[in-house]
């Protein structure tokens, strides 16, 4: 499945640093407002050390990990919804996207400029808070109009969704960001096509400066203050040390984290958080061809966990054969762990945990 996360701050907070370092890329992150015209998008792997060790014991030619795709928008302003800036046409990028990564300038530095002299970080996500909720009105007052005139033929399922576009258009009226608004698991879905960029789960990205990466400033605690009765996550990393993080390699790159007092890069622990954020795991596979990790939502059945291999696979599902990581590695592969009887064989009601590791039987 895909995940992909939408880049969002105000210009100079340190977005595109930021997707440097994610990407590795050399797009421009220069000291003006605007420099990001086009949405940059980048397909990075989400880390994850049981890959290399499943390799190894499988003797595998390839590794694919899992992957996020995150999109860089160009820097909003205030007014962004009513074209200022750039216009409103890179609002309509973040709904491409599965969740936003709000980048939040968190230090003080007299020679990058602040599009608004200083730096504030409530005030800064309540700008952009703002816009997504006055696109959204926008949007959301366009839907109703047309949704008025599917519901003359009192259709139970279009009237709901006029019912629930309307009580997301009053709680946006008073600032109600709509994944804020206590909506059914039905009346979530109704609304789903949409896409509305204030129904998207949110990251705040407090960016600090390097010699601040373990401590919390004043800044990263107005952050944390400002958004606490929000469903949300934080991260506090700096993008300018991640970018020179981004650049090493291997054990050059870990020694680089320790002696910063650092066990992981500030972009794992976001890859990470995305996964969480977004209630999603990865099961396994692994063989002499290559090893895998698959993206799936926590709580899927064995059956659709299948479908992400291939469609094929869920229409004529058997069974599963299944065995925990640990078990796997314990074993030294499947070979001792199905003589050992670590291999279970699972049905259509199994429910996969993250880190399985998983053949299907199936009939085409």
């Amino acid at each position: 499945m895909g995940l992909s996360m939408g880049i969002v701050g105000l210009p100079n907070v340190g977005k595109s640093t930021l997707f440097n370092a994610i990407t590795n890329s050399l797009i421009e992150a220069q000291n003006f407002p605007f420099c990001t015209i086009d949405p940059n998008k980048g397909i990075v792997p989400v880390p994850d050390d049981r890959l290399d060790v499943l390799a190894k014991i499988s003797n595998t030619q390839k590794v694919i990990p899992a992957t996020i795709e995150f999109i860089d928008i160009a820097g909003l302003v205030q007014g962004a919804s009513k074209g200022e800036g750039l216009g409103n046409k890179f609002l309509a990028n973040i709904r491409e996207a599965s969740a936003i990564v709000h980048v939040v300038r968190c230090f003080d530095n007299d020679d990058i400029i602040h599009v608004d002299g200083s730096v504030d970080p409530a005030r800064d996500i309540n700008i952009i808070n703002t816009e997504l909720i006055l696109s959204d009105v926008e949007q959301c007052e366009k839907a109703i109009e047309s949704q008025k005139k599917r519901c003359r033929t009192n259709d139970k399922a279009e009237v709901l969704k006029l019912d629930v576009l309307t009580k997301c258009l009053d709680q946006l009226s008073n600032e109600t960001p709509i994944r804020s608004i206590n909506l059914s698991d039905s009346e979530k879905d109704c609304i789903k096509e949409y896409q509305f960029l204030t129904n998207k789960k949110v990251i705040y990205v407090c960016n600090v400066s390097e010699d601040e990466l373990n401590s919390e400033n004043h800044h990263v605690a107005a952050v944390k203050a400002f958004v606490k009765s929000e469903d949300a996550q934080i991260i506090q990393l700096s993008a300018s040390f991640e970018h020179e993080v981004s650049q090493l390699d291997g054990d050059e790159k870990q020694e680089f984290l320790n002696e910063f007092g650092l066990s992981n890069s500030g972009l794992e622990r976001l890859a990470k958080q995305s996964f969480t954020l977004l209630g999603l795991e990865t099961f396994l596979t692994t063989g002499e061809k290559e090893t895998r990790a698959w993206t799936i939502p926590v709580g899927t059945l064995a059956p659709k966990a299948a479908a992400e291999i291939h469609t094929d696979f869920e229409k004529g599902f058997i069974r599963a054969n299944v065995i925990n990581f640990d078990a796997f590695v314990e074993c030294n592969g499947y070979k001792v762990a199905k003589e050992k009887g670590k291999v279970r064989q699972e049905g259509k009601d199994y429910i996969v945990k993250d880190g399985d590791i998983i053949e299907f039987l199936f009939n085409v």
